[in-house]
């Protein structure tokens, strides 16, 4: 696997706006009307809105209390955020969405509700109980440029279930499942524990098995035979939560930027990190996909619930025993799922759940439902047979101008503080206008450590002066840090981004791993006072250019 960089900038968000205008036109010209028109918004989710289709890719992390969910976060964004807390008691108390903006700052869930250009006016309805503990985090990282990710609170175990959060927790898990691109949920591999909560969580997201992740975390701390035993009582446990046939991919990792534990499947740690990552750096990529796909599946719902209400409205008497009626009706409602999937042809896949129609419709006054309207149902069958088709080749046209996140070998993704966030960094870059001399400010910090990197350099066998990507990294992955740093360590030791490393790069590269073990956050690009001297004229002009 080579360390080579790649030089491109990704420009993802800007591929699909021509397909996201497109479906946005599409719903509010065809599937929104038929959903006014029989009150679809009364029994299932509220109206697509601008910022639903403008919005980034969004990432949902959730899973028990101490998994490693907030961990996670900074792993991926190599960034402490506002209002992140670590530990192993329950530290994340409310739903935090981590987005990009200027300047950083954190707005309550009463006053994001009211924002239109974000995706959360929907919300409003769960109340000030789930408001007071929802909140967005605005800051400008790298990685949230081109996603969005959500952290939500630990779910309760067993033995704390009869806590009351004062909101519907299955309800708000389920409205972001609709929305999101990806949801992973994280498990430990010391306390694997399946608590009601647990499970009600797990119903909240049926129907989006599609977006699912399961990550197995903080397998390193586990020997070979306890990951089996693990691994084999979580499929288990997820094949009596789901009770498909299909498996879900369970990823086993140890995600956080820290050295990790040699065990005897180390080497599969890696690759299943690479796996999940190359995953989630794909979302911006498919996110016009993602969106066609969901706008496809709601379209879909809707012609179901478009029959469902007809059938009620024409089964009820004009005048006399219409309780008694309705009452009956909802109570043949499986009947009657079959009765129009017969009839219309309504595939048995886009018909709600049953219970949960039942009890929508008990506060419902069906004198008030509409028969089906022919043009209507026109317009809606249009949508699916014609105009989404009409959307694929466009799709397929702009396939080859799409560019991913930046691979893990880049470091671009997984990226790395951000220099203010420096606090005692020997890698942080000295003010140029502090009192140090011009003198000190073009000395080399590396200097007075090279002659103990060069030992290791001239053991390592270079050729001509220089070692290759594949011994540099043989001799990297021995200090256990994930294949994450060392890329972006590599990256900013090739100075000269030749997919070699000389005895001056290789001693940075030295430098920044020893600074990187004692705690340091690396700096996103090389501060001038870490370019080695060699290297400084070619930087400047490169620059210049």
């Amino acid at each position: 696997m080579s360390f080579r960089r790649l030089w491109s900038t990704p420009k993802m968000l800007g591929d699909v706006t021509v397909v996201t205008e497109e479906l946005k036109n599409l719903y509010y010209k065809r599937l929104l009307p038929i959903e006014k028109y029989y009150y679809f918004h009364h029994f299932h989710s509220p109206s697509y809105e601008d910022a639903d289709f403008d919005n980034k890719p969004m990432v949902l992390v959730m899973g028990q209390y101490s998994t490693g969910k907030t961990t996670f976060i900074r792993y991926l964004i190599e960034q402490d955020f506002l209002g992140g807390r670590v530990g192993p008691e329950p530290t994340t108390d409310c739903f935090t969405a981590l987005m990009y903006g200027e300047p950083e700052g954190i707005i309550p869930g009463n006053a994001l509700t009211m924002d239109p250009k974000k995706p959360f006016r929907n919300l409003d309805p769960f109340g000030n109980s789930f408001l007071n503990r929802f909140q967005c985090v605005q800051m400008p990282n790298q990685v949230l440029e081109s996603i969005s990710i959500i952290d939500t609170p630990g779910i309760l175990t067993a033995a704390k279930r009869k806590l009351s959060r004062g909101y519907d927790f299955p309800a708000v898990l389920r409205w972001f499942a609709e929305r999101v691109d990806r949801i992973i949920v994280l498990f430990d591999a010391h306390k694997l524990e399946f608590s009601d909560e647990l499970t009600r969580a797990f119903g909240a997201l049926y129907g989006y098995e599609d977006k699912l992740r399961v990550v197995l975390n903080k397998a390193d701390r586990v020997d070979s035979q306890q990951l089996m035993r693990v691994y084999g009582a979580l499929m288990w446990s997820l094949g009596k939560v789901f009770r498909t046939p299909e498996i879900l991919r369970v990823y086993i990792g140890s995600f956080w930027s820290e050295p990790r534990q040699w065990c005897d499947h180390y080497q599969l740690i890696e690759f299943e990190e690479e796996d999940l990552l190359a995953d989630i750096r794909n979302l911006p990529r498919n996110a016009a996909v993602r969106k066609l796909n969901d706008l496809v599946k709601r379209a879909r719902l809707v012609r179901a619930h478009a029959h469902i209400i007809s059938y009620l409205k024409q089964e009820m008497p004009t005048i006399f025993c219409k309780e008694s009626k309705k009452h009956n009706l909802i109570y043949q409602l499986p009947v009657i799922f079959n009765k129009i999937q017969q009839q219309h042809r309504v595939p048995s896949g886009d018909f709600p759940d049953c219970t949960k129609m039942q009890e929508k419709l008990l506060g419902q006054d069906f004198s008030k439902f509409k028969t089906l309207k022919p043009s209507l149902m026109a317009s809606l069958d249009k949508l699916l047979t014609t105009d989404i088709a009409n959307l694929i080749p466009l799709l397929q046209q702009q396939e080859p101008n799409k560019k991913s996140l930046s691979g893990v070998l880049d470091g671009e993704f997984l990226g790395t503080f951000r220099p203010e966030y420096h606090r005692r960094d020997p890698f942080k870059e000295l003010p140029k206008d502090s009192e140090s001399t011009e003198m000190d400010f073009e000395e080399w910090v590396v200097e007075k450590y090279k002659p103990k990197y060069d030992e290791i350099f001239y053991n390592l066998s270079p050729s001509e002066g220089k070692l290759s990507g594949t011994k540099v990294k043989q001799w990297m992955t021995t200090t256990l840090l994930p294949n994450s740093v060392l890329a972006h360590i590599w990256r900013l030791s090739d100075v000269d981004g030749d997919g070699m490393l000389d005895n001056e790069e290789f001693a940075l590269a030295v430098h920044l791993i020893e600074g990187k073990l004692e705690g340091y956050w690396l700096p996103r690009e090389l501060p001038s006072h870490l370019v080695p001297p060699s290297k400084r004229l070619s930087t400047v002009s490169d620059q210049s250019e």
